[in-house]
């Protein structure tokens, strides 16, 4: 007869942590609890919270450092290169809204299907985010809560793998990789749009909405890449101008 074996604590430690990372719950980058704190929420010894955390450490899902102990930014070895590879690169750009639209449609359809009551509430929470910023008329806001809901929909439409390569990409579109965001908000007209859109995928989702949620979403993209593509052509007319006005500075006296 086999006898049974007992997960070690430190073993159900190291899962349930790894849990929260996978299901999105711990966030790349965040730092956790000190260890006297988090070993009493988890009510379990210090020393086996300990071994369950260097398990996570050798495995490269958290990072631990003097400053205390962060959840691994595990895709920033591919991230990173990659952005050095988009900045600046015209069909980088137009890629990029190409996978969003595919993913983003997708993950509004599905998220319409799959939403908790908690996502769902997480979401109309974020639109009154959306209208408050919009009121205030400040783009950095905005674009944050921008961000926010798309997040909050890929959470909701429960794809691990979605969540996780789009969260990455979301640090790139913050870091103004594909295309600056302030920009776009300040374009006469967008802001209005834009808010219109967000509220109609957030509402679609909400009310569970499936090919509301999907088309929302798609005209979402499609629109942000054609206004986004119409400033970028605007601002290669002007540069082409100003360097024809500055065309003396060439030629002989």
């Amino acid at each position: 007869m086999l006898a049974v074996r007992t997960p070690k604590i430190a073993d159900a430690i190291a899962a349930h942590i790894e849990k929260l990372i996978l299901e999105g719950a711990l966030h790349p980058g965040e730092k956790l609890a000190a260890e006297r704190e988090l070993a009493q929420k988890l009510d379990v010894s210090r020393p086996s919270l300990r071994e369950g955390i260097d398990k996570l450490v050798r495995r490269g899902l958290l990072k631990s450092s003097k400053s205390g102990t962060y959840v691994a930014q595990f895709l920033s070895p591919i991230m990173a290169p990659l952005a050095n590879l988009y900045r600046d690169n015209e069909r980088a750009f137009a890629d990029y809204f190409e996978f969003r639209l595919c993913v983003e449609a997708r993950a509004a359809h599905d998220a319409a299907l799959r939403a908790t009551d908690v996502e769902r509430a997480a979401i109309r929470s974020c639109l009154n985010q959306m209208r408050k910023a919009h009121k205030l008329e400040d783009p950095a806001q905005e674009g944050e809560a921008d961000v926010n809901l798309h997040m909050l929909v890929y959470e909701a439409g429960h794809n691990f793998v979605v969540l996780h390569v789009m969260r990455a990409m979301s640090e790139l579109l913050r870091n103004n990789i594909f295309f600056n965001r302030k920009n776009l908000y300040l374009k006469s007209g967008v802001r209005e749009k834009l808010l219109r859109q967000h509220i109609a995928i957030g509402e679609a989702v909400i009310a569970g909405d499936a090919e509301g949620a999907e088309k929302a979403a798609g005209d979402h993209i499609r629109f942000v890449f054609d206004t986004v593509a119409e400033i970028q052509s605007a601002n290669t007319r002007l540069k082409t101008s100003l360097r024809r006005a500055k065309r003396a500075d060439f030629l002989a006296s």
